[in-house]
């Protein structure tokens, strides 16, 4: 109960650091109310967005006000989303909150990711699983190569010649948007290759560490079944890492899906910060990166978590 009490704190903590240099960030690149709005605000609009905001006040102020109403889920307007003529001075009647913005694109991150970690777990365990149960095999080589490939490709590279091949060659599948799970297919190729090489890469050295232990002869000298010692002693035991890994590779895959968005025109969140970075929207700038660094901490926190529930014998907080 202490470890997650200072967890969870350590949590909040960094988040409010993230949150905080954003802002700070937002504030030094240039004038926020001229970045809102943009270059074809009149002067008018611009000192009544500044009166409406705030942005007149101390920048103490300021941030004080920005905390507060991120404790209560209110992360401002955008007045630029959405819109193809730049606001003058209605302002009340163009402002959309950018929390709704992002809440509508997370369904398309959630689904992506959920793709994308769906091919890449089982698969980057299974090929570590086979190459720890027959080292130096030529099982294990292949294994090696494409772990080494899949860690080591350009996601641009690769999601333009599964676009090539796949959707211009073959005609298979769609090359963008947001449907089905056909339209999902590619773009999760293209974000799982990492993950995949990643977690088979650390399942092979788990499970080799955990194949030279005593109980696993011992296991193999009572006439259990290799596959049986394998799956059911080895991998348990060595779940840890994998879980770690894992999860690393989800809050990388949340934060790294931008350029994957970008190229299958993936109404996700990624897409929608670099839209929100185009058109110098503050607030959804904000947002979006709030949320993205939440999502991160949250997965961050329950892997620490998962520690104690695929092995009891753990105590958290005390195992270092």
């Amino acid at each position: 109960m202490v470890y997650l009490v200072r967890r969870t704190a350590n949590s909040v903590l960094l988040l409010l650091l993230t949150v905080s240099f954003v802002f700070v960030a937002g504030r030094m690149i240039g004038d926020p109310a001229l970045n809102m709005l943009g270059p074809g605000a009149t002067d008018v609009a611009l000192e009544k967005l500044r009166r409406a905001a705030g942005l007149n006040d101390p920048l103490w102020q300021q941030y004080i006000r920005y905390v507060a109403n991120l404790l209560q889920g209110d992360f401002g307007v955008s007045y630029r989303f959405g819109f193809s003529v730049l606001p003058s001075e209605d302002l009340d009647s163009l402002g959309q909150p950018v929390i709704d913005i992002v809440l509508e694109r997370l369904p398309a991150t959630f689904l992506l990711a959920a793709v994308a970690m769906g091919i890449a777990v089982p698969s980057g365990i299974l090929m570590g699983v086979v190459a720890a149960a027959k080292p130096r095999s030529l099982a294990d080589r292949v294994v090696t190569v494409v772990a080494l490939a899949g860690v080591s490709v350009v996601q641009f590279w690769l999601g333009l010649m599964l676009i090539v091949f796949f959707s211009v060659q073959l005609g298979w599948l769609p090359t963008g948007g947001y449907g089905g799970l056909e339209h999902a297919i590619l773009p999760a190729l293209t974000l799982a290759a990492r993950p995949i090489g990643r977690i088979a890469q650390i399942a092979r050295s788990a499970m080799l560490d955990e194949m030279s232990k005593p109980y696993i002869v011992t296991a193999r000298a009572k006439g259990a079944h290799e596959w049986r010692v394998v799956f059911l002693h080895a991998l348990k035991n060595a779940a840890v890492p994998i879980i770690t890994m894992i999860g690393d590779e989800l809050s990388a895959l949340l934060t790294g899906a931008i350029l994957v968005e970008k190229i299958f025109a993936w109404p996700g969140i990624g897409l929608l910060i670099i839209d929100s970075l185009t058109r110098s929207d503050l607030p959804l700038i904000q947002a979006s990166i709030a949320v993205v660094a939440a999502l991160v901490v949250l997965v961050n926190l329950l892997v620490d978590l998962s520690y104690r529930i695929v092995n009891p014998r753990i105590k958290l907080g005390t195992e270092n």
